[in-house]
Parts: C-alpha cells; structure tokens; sequence
C-alpha cells in the first residue's frame, strides 16, 4: 500500500497524496510537538515537512524507508521554526476545546480533569517513552509502523508501553492508560473489542483490528460473585475476598469499574465484538458479558461474537492469548453476530453460576446450550471443581496430586503439566498457587514445599518459588488413594461461583463416576 501511494504521489495523484498525508500526519504532528511543545508550530512544521518530501520523494530510493525519511525531514523544519521568532506557547489541552452544547457541565468537568492528568503524566515521562504512548495510544499506529517511522525495535516499543502503563498505574488516580486515552480520544463510531486480557489486547493493537481494545480484568473462577457485580457491597466483599486469596489490592480491583464505564458506554460504537475462548475462565466472562448485553437496548449498536476452541496447527490450545498477530488476523472478521439464542443462553449460565442453590446448577446443564456450544463442557469443569465423593478432592486438587505423585516437582512445572491437563480450565498462574496454598496448609496438608519462603501473588514474584520441590505428604498419599477423605478432616470455607461451602454445610459433592453434582 505505502509504495502504491508513493508512486501515486510520484505521477501526481491528488488521491495518493491524500493517503499519504491522511496516514502519517498523526506520527509527524507527534513528533513535531515533542520537539516544539506548541501546537501551532507544530502543524507549521507538519506542513512544511510534507512539501519538501513531496518535492524530493523522486530521491527516494525505496518506499519501505520514506518513514525514517520523513521523520528527518520534520526534525530539520523543527529546527528552523525553533531558529525563527518564537509564538505564544500553547498548552496542547488547550486546543482540545469540548463542545458544551454536546456535553453535561459534570462530564466537561471530568473530562477536563482526565485530560489534565493524562497530560500531566505524558508530560513526565521520558521523550522515547513519550512519544511511544502518543504514536501507539493517541494517534492509534501499529508497533510496525512506529518501529519503522522510529526506527526502532518492536520489542523496545513493547517494553516503553509496558513500562508507561506500569507507571500511570502506580503513581497516578487514573488506573488504566486506555480508559483515560478513550475518554479523551475515543470516536463516536466504529468498533468496540472487548477481549479476555491485556497480552491479547496489546497483540490485537498491533494493527490487527480497528476499533477500540478494552481488556476484560476479572477472575470469576476464583472468590464470591453475583448476578449484580455492580452493588457496592458485592463489590466490596468481592475486592476483600481476592486481596486474602490472590493479593490483589482492593484498590486495585475497585478501580476496574471503569472498564464498567467503558461497557456502559458501548451504544457509541457501531459494532461490539467479543474475543473469547472455550475454558471456564473466559465463558465466566463472555456470560457476564452476555447477561449485561441480554438487558440492553442495543438500538443500533451490532453485538458480534468470536469465540473457538482450537486452531490450526496448534495442537494443545490454550487460549487465544498464545496467537500471533497474524494468526489474529486471519480470525478478524470471521466473528457472527450474537442473537437472542445466544443472548438467553449467556445470561441463563451467569444466573445459574451466581446462584448460591446446588440445583440451579444442575438444571442448568438440563437446557439446550448448542447456541454456545462451549458452555456445557466449561460449566461442567465448574461442578467438578467442588469435593468429589470419593476423597473430599476438586478436580483441580486430585489432578495436581496426581501429576506430583508421578514426580514433578517444579512448582512452575508442576502448573504447566496441570494447566495442560486441564486445558478446559484456563487456569491462570494466580489460581493455581492459590489453591496450591491450600493444599499445602497446615492442618491435613496434602503437600510439602521444601524451601517455601512465599507464595507468589499479585504483588510479589516471590523469586525463591522457582527452586522449591513438592512433594506428597503421607496424608496426602492417603487422599490421592481414596483411603481418606480430605475435606471431612479439614475446615472448609471455598466459594464455587455463587455455591459457599463451609464447615457443616457440605451436602453436595462431585461424582467422578457420572460427572455429576449430587447430594450426600
């Protein structure tokens, strides 16, 4: 395309020239306000830059280098603006003037503070990493294009983006880059992809799609949730909950509402498509999310759906996250719009899976679900999580003592083997040790952690972990072989969607004969 529109420009297309303008004004406007730090100057330079490129673009050897070209060229019309007779500087917020008769005064007041922080945050940031967050957030390139507009790395790109999100998340009000970026940038139109994390939506920026990302941050497998996550007392006791379990500051799990914001506001995009996979972890989320969309009006707004369980020439899928961009592409497009079928059967799974009744669960997998053919087996891996009735051990617990019977004795391997095993779990790193935690607790341990100084968690890499060795404990030994039951020796207090099982309230367990929840 940019040597079809070079040579375009060459026998003087006025389209061509068009395109070409249209496609790298954003990164040279970028590029010239870093150096300028005036907004008006900057589209001087801009303009300046394009006519003498224009002019000498017969000198260009190759098409593939008129990025790295243009960008000396605006260097140099940046230099002799800054040579010339300086204008009043102008705070580049101050251009961005919001139209009163489109917006609430509270919602210009937030706007205007979002916009000063985000600012204030951009400002303090180094020049590399500055104008890395402006070109791939502000202006929406891909990491090619700025690699080769920058010359520079695609994994140094990565690591400035990944660092200037680190940073807005531990020194500022505003949690989430994208969230503030949107509020501010973000089109009337177009498309919303809402998918299961940020490794999947950082790939997914990389030219991929078009459209807005939102990275959906939840882990509904693990603590209490409910059919109204919204409440603030569900959600607080929610944020309690993972802060004891995995670590994650309460804080920071309150702060997810604004992906909430984010969700409310879909009716701005033509289009709203959802990225997800076949394990428990992510149909928890594509039930949320169907349950949310089955009590909106979506007037003109299409709800589309993208979701598989396996790829070619991938033999053991895990999850959409481990594809590469041009894998990722080649799903772009394939996604079929979610109707009322898909609708019901969304919201049915979410309100069967928040349910605090045993029953509900079990008449859930009694419906029809081939209008999302996933959610049997992913709810069924949910039941089987609960004591089984043979040793008191969720399917996750009997299959990590299995593999560690067999002599793996690596924590990270031992996680991998499982996570394999239980492919139908997508069982992040964080649940794992979780539960590992538990099996490892005093009393009725079932594992010994030779070595444990601490658990990695959400806050700590805990680096000792990697050379701890796992063993089994004779009691644990005994549970695996059936001779013991372990949740009868042991106090309990787990929750299992909406199901919270505590001591002297286990009635149900797993039948691993039948794969069934049954009463006791």
């Amino acid at each position: 395309m940019l040597n079809q529109w070079i040579e375009g420009v060459k026998k003087g297309d006025q389209a061509a020239s068009k395109q070409l303008v249209q496609h790298f004004s954003g990164m040279a406007q970028t590029v010239a306000y870093s150096k300028l730090g005036d907004a008006h100057l900057a589209e001087d330079a801009v303009q300046e830059a394009f006519a003498e490129a224009f002019k000498n673009l017969p000198k260009l050897q190759t098409a593939e280098a008129f990025p790295g070209w243009f960008k000396v060229i605006v260097e140099r019309q940046c230099h002799r603006l800054l040579r010339r007779k300086q204008h009043k500087l102008i705070p580049i917020q101050e251009i961005e003037q919001v139209a009163e008769e489109k917006y609430r005064p509270e919602a210009i007041v937030e706007k205007r503070e979002i916009e000063q922080t985000l600012h204030a945050f951009v400002a303090d940031l180094s020049p590399a990493m500055r104008i890395s967050v402006q070109l791939f957030y502000f202006q929406g390139y891909s990491l090619r294009e700025i690699s080769s507009f920058l010359d520079t790395p695609v994994s140094v790109l990565k690591k400035r983006l990944f660092d200037a999100r680190l940073k807005l998340k531990k020194t500022l009000p505003v949690a989430d880059l994208m969230f503030a970026v949107n509020q501010l940038y973000g089109g009337e139109e177009g498309m919303l992809h809402i998918v299961n994390g940020d490794h999947l939506a950082d790939t997914l920026r990389q030219g991929v799609v078009e459209g807005e990302i939102l990275a959906w941050r939840e882990i509904y497998p693990v603590g209490p949730v409910f059919v109204d996550m919204d409440e603030k007392a569900n959600r607080a006791a929610r944020a309690r909950y993972l802060e004891d379990a995995l670590g994650i500051p309460q804080a920071e799990y309150l702060n997810s509402e604004k992906q909430e914001q984010i969700l409310n506001n879909f009716n701005k995009h033509k289009e709203v498509i959802l990225w997800f996979e076949h394990d428990l972890f992510d149909q928890t989320m594509l039930a949320y999310l169907l349950h949310f969309f089955s009590k909106q009006n979506l007037q003109d707004t299409q709800l589309s759906l993208l979701c598989i369980g396996e790829f070619p020439g991938i033999d053991l899928f895990r999850g959409l996250g481990q594809l590469t961009a041009t894998q990722l592409k080649s799903l772009s497009g394939t996604w079929h719009t979610v109707g009322q079928r898909e609708l019901e059967t969304g919201r049915n799974m979410w309100e069967a899976y928040t349910s605090s009744i045993p029953d509900k669960h079990i008449q859930f997998l009694e419906e029809d679900l081939s209008a999302l053919p996933f959610m049997r087996d992913a709810f069924e891996a949910h039941l089987s999580r609960m004591p089984s009735a043979f040793n008191g051990l969720g399917r996750i617990e009997q299959t990590t003592l299995e593999i560690a019977a067999s002599g793996i004795q690596s924590p990270y391997e031992l996680f991998q083997q499982v996570g394999n095993q239980l492919n139908v779990f997508g069982l992040g790193d964080l649940e794992f040790w979780y539960r590992l935690k538990k099996m490892a607790t005093e009393p009725c341990s079932l594992l010994h952690i030779q070595g444990l100084e601490a658990f990695p968690d959400f806050k700590h890499e805990a680096p000792s972990f990697q050379n701890c060795i796992i063993t089994l404990t004779e009691l644990g030994r005994e549970v695996l072989g059936g001779d013991k039951d372990w949740i009868a020796l042991k106090e309990i207090d787990d929750w299992f969607g909406g199901i919270h099982l505590q001591d002297g309230k286990i009635s149900w367990r797993w039948d691993t004969a039948c794969n069934k929840l049954v009463q006791i």
